[in-house]
């Protein structure tokens, strides 16, 4: 498979280079996928915006979305990177591959959520009567279920441009399961 240079600061333009020096300063460093990302003028920026859009989502509900839809895309530069922060936000080695699975054993809520998103993305969009009922049983709401499509739908596009241009994966790599 081939794989595609990631562009340097020096490559990108003057906008983008300008979100390479904020992503540093944040960060450490700029992320490759973020990287090429820039190869767009506006394709950074606009999934940034949408990655770091208000939502009535905490942390942990992002990232048990993002672990998901990561592990089923088999996008291994995601879910790495998502192993990283999903330990950031207080998930344990072994929640993390539950997660990763499809559930959440150790919080109903998160099971609710995690056995929601596998359903969707495994079925292009659709989930069944059961798994609908119970995430809104768990206590999520029509806010929930729209900011849930959404993660789910930013992190698919990052899942997707991953597998297509390969790009070094920059975190510790994720385990396989």
């Amino acid at each position: 498979m081939k794989t595609f240079k990631v562009p340097t600061r020096d490559e990108v333009s003057p906008a983008n280079q300008a979100i390479f020096d904020t992503l540093k300063k944040k960060l450490g460093k700029v992320p490759n996928s973020y990287a090429f990302m820039a190869s767009s003028e506006t394709g950074l920026a606009t999934y940034l915006a949408l990655s770091n859009a208000e939502s009535s989502l905490s942390m942990k509900e992002k990232e048990v979305i993002n672990l998901t839809v990561s592990e089923i895309n088999g996008c291994h530069y995601c879910t790495s990177a998502h192993t990283v922060i999903g330990k950031l936000n207080g998930f344990t080695d072994e929640q993390i591959l539950e997660i990763r699975r499809g559930g959440a054993s150790f919080d109903a809520k998160l099971d609710a959520l995690a056995r929601f998103v596998k359903e969707v993305t495994n079925n292009k969009g659709n989930a069944s009567q059961e798994a609908i009922d119970n995430f809104f049983a768990s206590g999520y709401t029509n806010e929930g279920l729209v900011d849930t499509l959404l993660i789910a739908s930013e992190r698919t596009f990052s899942n997707y441009l991953n597998a297509i241009v390969n790009v070094p994966i920059d975190f510790p790599v994720a385990p396989e399961i």
